[in-house]
This record gives structure tokens, sequence and C-alpha cells, in this order.
């Protein structure tokens, strides 16, 4: 694995070989920034966004996002080994003015920013939940309801394509991919 594109473009990344985190392989990562770059369904300059990460494993989208200019990125993940390879990520690309790591999960940094201990809008938002997780989809809701995006902005959800997910409710999805078996779909609040 590598950064693909941008300033830091092949740097190495290290990741966690656990049946429990599954990285997004370079060839997918490279077609979403395609994707975000060049589509006209999507308004979206990488350069000077705000990312926010979650379900973050070893980075790679976000430290992907950082290399193509984004002004920072903020991640949340849990697991102890893609922790470990997310901080030793940030560290060897230099990165670590541009992130903000919370080592938590998911739904307790929603709930610091219902404390209002945290408070950022976000241009772009990645999700990468374990593929059995149904909940990610309350956390599309919480994300709404709690106002985190700017006006600009595109929600990114990694699925495997098997996965019946009813997002169409949370969210106007506005393109679908499918690369072997994961399925990438590119949304924005209605």
């Amino acid at each position: 694995m590598r950064i693909i594109g941008g300033k830091i473009r092949n740097k190495k990344l290290f990741f966690t070989e656990n049946v429990k985190t599954r990285p997004l392989k370079d060839s997918v990562r490279e077609n979403l920034f395609n994707i975000l770059n060049h589509s006209n369904n999507i308004d979206i300059d990488i350069q000077n966004s705000e990312v926010l990460d979650l379900y973050s494993g070893t980075g790679s989208f976000g430290l992907e996002c950082i290399s193509r200019g984004a002004s920072g990125v903020v991640f949340v993940e849990n697991d102890i080994d893609a922790l470990a390879s997310l901080k030793k990520n940030i560290k060897n690309l230099n990165c670590q003015n541009q992130t903000v790591l919370f080592a938590q999960d998911v739904w307790r940094f929603l709930d610091l920013l219902n404390l209002k201990l945290y408070k950022k809008k976000f241009n772009i938002i990645f999700l990468d939940p374990p593929y059995k997780d149904k909940k990610f989809i309350q956390v599309i809701e919480t994300i709404k309801k709690k106002d985190l995006c700017n006006k600009n902005h595109i929600i990114l959800i990694h699925r495997e394509k098997k996965s019946e997910d009813s997002l169409e409710k949370s969210l106007n999805i506005i393109e679908k991919r499918i690369y072997g078996r994961s399925e990438i779909f590119f949304g924005r609040f209605f």
C-alpha cells in the first residue's frame, strides 16, 4: 500500500493484517480520487477541504487527502492494531500538524460532539465501517442531525457489494461504483 498522488506520492503505508481490518486497495483509492476530481456530478475541491475519516483503519483515505492538499483530517478508529498502523503512518508521513486522531469508537466521538468538546464542519466524510455493521446508517443520520457538513460536501461510503443497505433514505446518492467485492457510494444530504 502506498500514497497514490499528491505531494507525498509513492510513500509506503503500513497496515495491519488482521481479519477485522481490510485496507482500501490502491486501485480503488485511485478511482475514488479520480471520481472526486473529475465527475460532473461532484463539485468538491480536495485542496483546503476538511476531512472526516470514520472507521479510519490505517488511514489510507485521509492520508491520501492530506497528500492532495486537504487542510486537515480527523481520524476516528478504535481497533488497537489499526491504530498502531495509523499512528505509524501519520508519523512516517510527517502529517501530525494536519491530523487529529480520536482513538475511540465512532459513537463516542459523536458523543464528544454533543458535549461541544470538538466543533468542526467537513467537506468530505469517508465511512468504511465493518461490513457486518448496519448501525453506520444511524451514524450518517447523526452526522446530518449534528450539522457536521459544510454546505458543499460529499459523503463516501465503502461497503461490500453484497450488503443490502438502504442508503437512499438518508442520502442523495450521486454515484455508485463497484470494484471487485467493494461498493462505493458518493452522496450528499438532501
